[in-house]
């Protein structure tokens, strides 16, 4: 059966609403429905739209086993109801690269997901039913034993999904332009300091050449002169006493001999 979808234009849906698909996801996580012709709504048909989108219960599956992918999630969702939309995080861009470089799994893991069941319904059965249970399949399957972790989330809608997806990618990105941001003024000030340093260091190599080089003082000349002739004159004065001292004591001798 075919599937409308409303279209940008005159009566303002835009295509992001059409198809679900909105800015900040990435189209690695997402799986639309198989079979989509878009063209022009009519007033009526848009009306109609909007009442099936009203119908329609987004179940949250808060772990995805490690090689799951988003076609696969619909498979096996689409065996309990008619799915509309699926959408998986994909995993952190970091955590994704140490994964690779140190395992030999290379596909793409996820973290978490959102099924759009056309019916809140069976939504809600389905989460109801399937949560805390083995996903199961034939013996020898990957995630035969692996175990669904799901939740209903009533009153929530598609839109607010991509609305949601949309601000956190906003926030994330106003996060690393005021990292970005202090990241440059750390380094600015940094060179800033060196530079500081290497001009200080050259001022202080110039002092210190120049004090080498320089003649010493008058009065360090004046001492190294003058010190031999104190020393010459503390001599003398040392002779003479000694002298003297002989004398008297001759006089002495002479008086009692």
């Amino acid at each position: 059966m075919e599937e409308v979808g409303p279209e940008a234009g005159e009566n303002g849906e835009n295509k992001e609403e059409q198809d679900g698909f909105g800015e900040g996801m990435l189209a690695e996580g997402f799986s639309g429905p198989s079979s989509k012709v878009v063209k022009p709504l009519t007033a009526e048909e848009l009306a109609k739209f909007k009442a099936a989108q009203e119908k329609t219960g987004v179940v949250y599956i808060s772990r995805i086993p490690p090689g799951m992918q988003p076609a696969k999630v619909r498979h096996l969702m689409s065996m309990y109801g008619q799915i509309g939309r699926v959408y998986l995080q994909p995993e952190d861009a970091k955590r994704a690269h140490l994964r690779r470089k140190y395992t030999s799994t290379k596909k793409m893991h996820f973290t978490e997901g959102w099924v759009e069941f056309k019916d809140k319904k069976v939504a809600r059965s389905v989460a109801e039913m399937l949560n805390a249970q083995p996903i199961g399949g034939k013996k020898g399957t990957r995630w035969r034993d692996d175990v669904w972790t799901m939740k209903y989330l009533p009153k929530f809608k598609w839109n607010m999904l991509t609305e949601q997806i949309a601000h956190e990618a906003a926030v994330h990105g106003a996060r690393l332009r005021v990292e970005l941001a202090q990241s440059r003024r750390e380094q600015q000030e940094y060179l800033k300091n060196v530079e500081l340093a290497r001009v200080l260091d050259k001022r202080a190599e110039r002092k210190r050449k120049a004090g080498d080089d320089a003649p010493a003082p008058s009065g360090l000349v004046k001492q190294k002169v003058e010190r031999p002739t104190q020393e010459k004159h503390k001599k003398v004065k040392r002779q003479s006493e000694m002298g003297e001292g002989d004398n008297q004591l001759s006089s002495i001798l002479g008086n009692i001999f």
